[in-house]
């Protein structure tokens, strides 16, 4: 929304200008004048007023401009917001100006229900199909229902020649609303008349999960900040995704506000918002629009597919909720030792017992190094009876159930081994739970390693296989023609054994740099699938000379992690797969590529499948880049 309006103490006190109020300024119809004997008469802030606004209300100075807001699956405009402006070349133009200078008035109120009644004139004038979007706050939206009611709003709506079905009210929540319950009440006594209702700037820090709960709007407009930029930055798109699922859950539609670039309306597009509306689109005008920027209107037409932005970095953490747990008994700090054996000798796989104090952890006992002690001549006679809290690892880890990746990680690191073997207490808000082992722990770590993986490669920090395949599918869905390119190194593992797994992570990085290097990030996708197994989904059409680079550049450079003699051989003599030495020439990469059209094919899973085929016979070959037809890899 381009200016903000609220309502102060002295607006709320005064008399509310309606339609007697208006009936002063605009031009209303017969039909609506009759209905006014209700309304009170314009209010003594704006009768008396001596201010700039004041003058400007009084003088119709005040006008309606209308910015498009688009249909983002067909670049369609579905309807128009109207945003108020000042007499052009004065100090009142801007929203900004008209703001400061209606809170130094004390004209919030009265210069908030003018621009609804100018916006709703100035539209029914114009005789438009579409709708209109009209910005109104929550605490006047209510005020105006309470004190006039449904009816008399809606004969002026329709005094002025617009359809309440073609109207929705955008609230603006700059002030947090007292009673969202009674605000929800009047909302539905509104939309039963036909208006549809929109929360504006969602996510700015003011407008509120609850009230889109409660209100349940027809329309949530999405704040700039997170469509500004939108393609550059992972977490926004992450942010706005998760939108997308409340408003699955509350059947409403999204509109992404602040569009100014073609990457970021790309990505809005396929992303499957509903609308979108900015700059790019369309700016506001006097009259609106009936196509949208020429820009624009080229991307909604262009089948390529956006490259959704990807956290760079391997997730090092995560939640282990899942991890399993030991339900194991515990003891006091005063079991004694006697009453220690015998749950040992009762419970024969229970590795380690909790000291608890009520349900608060003190301490870990180990039941090998105790069975160790008890079994010493004379213990039973000397020590049976005393407590068994000399022998707990009074320093024992304590994981919450919802526990951190890192903390975990903390202890297959340790210094102190005993976490291994007694294991770790598990808590939920500082109670004991249970047990976990080392063998779970180890277990869980991996696990949780493994699927990070398959979303972030930590060696490249390129995206794993499930944001490779994801790209593939939203590519046929597009419809977009691409090229699948699977990139793979000759005789890596003989270098990897030879120099060992420093060198070959650096081979494996050099790559991941090229293949990089070598794309345009607006339109190719670079993934890591493992090791040195890397997939390019190209939507450039220069993708043939980048391959043939990637592949040259790799050659070039890739000799420098050889050591000196073996450049000079060309090669290294090693180990084969079956344990036989013999010579590999020095590594290189091989490519092989695959054009794709979405009518050939139903699924990721076979993009990846043809794409593997076409590399295989690119490293049979020999030739570094092969490019094969989808007629050709079928036959291989």
């Amino acid at each position: 929304m381009e200016f903000q309006m609220s309502m102060t103490q002295q607006a709320v006190t005064t008399a509310l200008p309606a339609i007697e109020f208006f009936s002063s300024v605009v031009e209303i119809s017969p039909g609506a004048r009759a209905k006014a004997w209700s309304m009170p008469a314009l209010s003594d802030a704006v009768r008396r007023g001596r201010g700039a606004l004041a003058g400007l209300i009084r003088g119709e100075g005040l006008y309606p401009v209308f910015q498009p807001i688009v249909s983002l699956r067909d670049g369609s405009i579905y309807a128009h917001e109207a945003l108020i402006r000042g007499p052009q070349d004065t100090a009142l133009h801007t929203p900004d100006a008209l703001l400061t200078a209606a809170a130094q008035e004390g004209l919030n109120f009265e210069f908030e229900n003018h621009c609804v009644i100018a916006a709703c004139q100035r539209w029914g004038k114009l005789v438009e199909a579409g709708r209109l979007f009209v910005n109104i706050s929550a605490e006047v939206l209510v005020q105006i229902l309470e004190q006039y009611g449904r009816a008399a709003l809606l004969e002026l709506i329709n005094g002025f020649g617009v359809l309440p079905r073609k109207l929705v009210f955008e609230i603006t929540e700059y002030q947090r609303v007292a009673d969202m319950d009674h605000l929800a009440r009047m909302v539905r006594e509104l939309r039963s008349a036909g208006v549809a209702i929109a929360l504006d700037d969602f996510g700015d820090g003011r407008s509120s999960l609850r009230l889109w709960s409660q209100v349940r709007p027809e329309f949530v407009k999405i704040d700039k900040y997170f469509t500004k930029n939108l393609s550059q930055h992972a977490d926004k798109l992450k942010t706005i995704q998760a939108l997308q699922q409340i408003g699955a859950l509350f059947e409403t539609a999204l509109v992404a506000e602040g569009i100014e670039t073609e990457d970021d309306l790309r990505l809005l597009r396929d992303l499957g918002i509903d609308c979108g509306q900015g700059y790019f689109l369309g700016r506001p005008a006097l009259l609106p629009r009936e196509q949208i920027e020429a820009g624009a209107l080229a991307v909604m037409r262009d089948r390529r597919v956006a490259v959704f932005p990807e956290l760079r970095r391997a997730s090092q953490s995560g939640v282990l909720s899942r991890i399993a747990l030991l339900d194991a008994p515990t003891v006091t700090p005063s079991t004694s030792n006697d009453e220690l054996v015998a749950l040992f000798l009762n419970h024969k796989k229970l590795h380690a017992v909790a000291v608890v104090d009520g349900h608060r952890p003190v301490g870990i006992i180990n039941r090998s190094n105790f069975m160790n002690e008890y079994s010493k001549l004379y213990y039973r006679e000397v020590w049976g009876k005393k407590p068994c809290l000399v022998h707990a690892n009074l320093a024992s880890r304590l994981i919450e159930r919802n526990h951190n990746v890192d903390e975990l990680i903390g202890i297959l690191t340790s210094d102190d081994q005993r976490y291994l073997t007694d294991g770790f207490i598990v808590t939920e808000n500082g109670r004991y739970v249970g047990l976990g082992t080392g063998e779970q722990l180890v277990r869980s770590v991996t696990e949780t390693r493994i699927e990070a993986a398959r979303h972030a490669n930590p060696l490249t920090f390129l995206p794993g296989n499930i944001p490779i395949s994801q790209h593939i599918e939203r590519l046929l869905a597009g419809g977009a023609e691409f090229v699948a390119c699977y990139a793979d190194l000759n005789n890596f593992k003989p270098f990897n054994d030879q120099y060992g797994y420093w060198r070959g992570d650096e081979m494996i990085r050099l790559l991941a740099r090229l293949a990089l290097a070598h794309c345009d990030p607006k339109r190719d996708f670079v993934g890591h699938v493992g090791g040195d197994d890397f997939i390019i989904l190209y939507q450039s059409a220069d993708w043939q000379q980048q391959c043939q680079n990637i592949v040259s550049e790799f050659a070039a450079r890739a000799v420098d992690l050889f050591d000196e003699a073996a450049r000079a051989a060309g090669g290294i003599h090693a180990e084969d797969r079956h344990g036989v030495s013999r010579f590999f020439p020095l590594t290189t990469l091989s490519i092989g590529a695959v054009r794709i059209r979405s009518d050939e094919y139903a699924s990721a899973e076979q993009v990846a499948s043809v794409a593997a085929r076409a590399k295989h016979e690119a490293k049979t070959a020999r030739s570094g880049f092969l490019v094969l037809e989808s007629a050709e890899v079928s036959s291989c």
